[in-house]
């Protein structure tokens, strides 16, 4: 497979998946428990409008709880892309742990720790100044902060006035 190479320059958005651009419903894994959080799409186009890559950034411990397959969230994620493919948008990669919150952090990839942030400014060749992290827990912004990049707490509503105020956009 051919890797696109980006510039360093390159800027990226990393988003919680469940709370963030979908309704934390608990072990989302179906379709039909997929519900888009108010605003969703549009911060997506925002975001893509404005040049950067959308990366998921997302805790799947139910994976490691029996609950459901890496497999059930992979086809979640091709579908939310085709879902988006109606709207003229995507998101560009999903990275997910399915380590258990009990995990110690210097042996996992499961938020607070940076690394699958790391792993996707690697894969991208991006610059940590012009990436920043949305989340819905507190987890997801010291994820943020260990990954040396922006950090902001979602705390419900419409996504798409937080982006434009993270963007300072009117």
């Amino acid at each position: 497979m051919n890797q696109v190479k980006f510039k360093f320059s390159q800027k990226a958005a990393f988003l919680d998946r469940d709370g963030v651009i979908n309704i934390d419903k608990g072990y989302v894994s179906k379709i039909k428990d997929f519900k888009w959080i108010e605003g969703a799409i549009d911060a997506l186009k925002i975001l893509k409008e404005n040049n950067y890559l959308i990366i998921i950034i997302s805790n799947q411990s139910g994976v490691s709880r029996g609950f459901f397959s890496k497999q059930d969230v992979n086809n979640l994620h091709k579908w939310i892309n085709v879902q988006l493919s109606e709207h003229n948008v995507q998101i560009d990669d999903f990275f997910f742990a399915t380590e258990l919150p009990e995990a110690h952090i210097s042996k996992t990839r499961r938020k607070p720790s940076p690394r699958m942030i790391d792993e996707a400014i690697k894969k991208y060749n991006l610059n940590r100044d012009n990436c920043f992290m949305i989340g819905d827990k507190d987890i997801d912004v010291l994820a943020a902060k260990n990954a040396q990049i922006r950090g902001f707490l979602f705390e419900g509503g419409n996504l798409s006035y937080k982006i434009k105020k993270i963007l300072n956009i009117t």
